[in-house]
């Protein structure tokens, strides 16, 4: 079988690192959008769909923003697969009716996540998970039917509803994103926090992350199946747009 047609929506603004990193770990065709350039796909002719992470926040007033949102929920509404990774992952669960809510505070660097119960998204990886995390938004209310599977201390890393999986940290990172979205953080966050942050991004502490990089490998599979459950027709919605 061919590789499967999969939309990256593309939400950061800085477009080139973001696509090049999810292109580098998904084993796909990959269609991408710079969604904040106004960039989405015309249909629903894909075989999932993956929406990136970002600075922006689900809940600020933009056009793009909005328009985003309603491709995702009228995709999601057709029976899409659909991953999320951080923005991502917020903007599924807020367009799906969950809740999503500033921090006050950043969870930034190499972080333990536990898996709450077997997921098919985090199959094979454990309870006990190393991650990177870079996010000041945090989901405090999964989509209503929705079940988490992952959390920590700062909430909820993962969430399945129906064909929709959607992470809080960043599977996708090599070390050099890591520590360009750290150093990033200057002027948000004190000098001492950064360098902490820095000095943990380092080969041992990359190799214990890549695992969950499985995400990946474990959604296309789920894709997968998708497709050969279902006539191509059953992927678009009243004809498609």
């Amino acid at each position: 079988m061919d590789q499967p047609r999969i939309a990256l929506l593309n939400a950061a603004h800085e477009a080139a690192e973001t696509q090049r990193n999810f292109r580098r770990e998904l084993d796909a065709d990959l269609e991408a959008f710079h969604c904040p350039s106004g960039e989405l796909p015309d249909d629903f002719r894909y075989d999932g769909f993956v929406v990136t992470g970002s600075r922006a926040s689900v809940y600020w007033d933009r056009e793009w923003i909005g328009r985003l949102k309603t491709w995702v929920g009228d995709a999601v509404q057709a029976g899409v697969p659909a991953l999320g990774v951080c923005y991502g992952h917020q903007l599924l669960a807020d367009v799906m009716g969950g809740r999503v809510k500033a921090m006050g505070e950043y969870e930034l660097g190499y972080r333990t996540v536990e898996q709450d119960e077997e997921n098919r998204l985090l199959e094979g990886l454990g309870g006990r998970m190393t991650v990177f995390t870079s996010h000041s938004d945090h989901v405090v209310e999964e989509p209503p039917g929705a079940t988490v599977f992952a959390r920590n201390e700062y909430g909820i890393h993962g969430f399945r509803k129906d064909r929709t999986f959607a992470v809080q940290f960043h599977p996708e990172y090599d070390m050099a994103t890591a520590e360009s979205i750290a150093r990033g953080k200057e002027g948000e966050l004190p000098a001492e926090r950064i360098e902490e942050v820095l000095a943990g991004i380092h080969a041992e502490n990359y190799e214990a992350a890549s695992g969950v990089k499985q995400v990946f490998d474990n959604f296309l599979a789920f894709v997968e199946e998708v497709r050969t459950e279902r006539p191509e027709e059953a992927k678009l919605p009243d004809g498609g747009r």
